[in-house]
């Protein structure tokens, strides 16, 4: 565990950033606040690991589990036209990753998604609890 991981902290850092939706098999699974990409999503391992190829076979199978979990519960959620998938961390560096629904019509669209889009759109929180419904009866 790191302190300054906000991951592994658990404090208002995270809380301004994301809602958490549940535990997956090794992994929490979180709905983005900024939400510029309908039901942009973040998987977080449960314990502090900078690297996945640090993980062990079965906890690298196990954590890919989740996140192909993860994305399927979107895709059923939100019908996006694709699915993009970022694995970064120079920042912070706990192994985590963004599922981004992508739309033809949407932001982005053909391009990388944007890590901090400048608009922040923002939800109600009655709005986070739809869509956290939507995910939760999907997955």
């Amino acid at each position: 565990m790191s302190q300054n991981c906000i991951y592994c902290s658990k404090d208002e850092r995270m809380d301004k950033l994301m809602i958490e939706i549940g535990q997956l098999r090794v992994s929490t699974l979180f709905l983005f606040k900024e939400q510029t990409y309908e039901g942009r999503c973040i998987v977080a391992l449960n314990e502090h690991e900078q690297e996945f190829f640090h993980l062990s076979q079965d906890k690298q199978d196990a954590y890919m589990r989740d996140v192909a979990q993860a994305a399927r519960a979107i895709e059923l959620a939100f019908a996006p036209d694709k699915i993009n998938y970022g694995a970064f961390g120079d920042t912070m560096p706990h192994v985590h990753f963004h599922i981004v629904p992508k739309y033809k019509d949407g932001a982005e669209w053909g391009k990388m998604f944007e890590m901090n889009p400048a608009g922040n759109k923002q939800l109600t929180e009655s709005e986070y609890e739809e869509m956290i419904g939507k995910l939760k009866a999907a997955l």
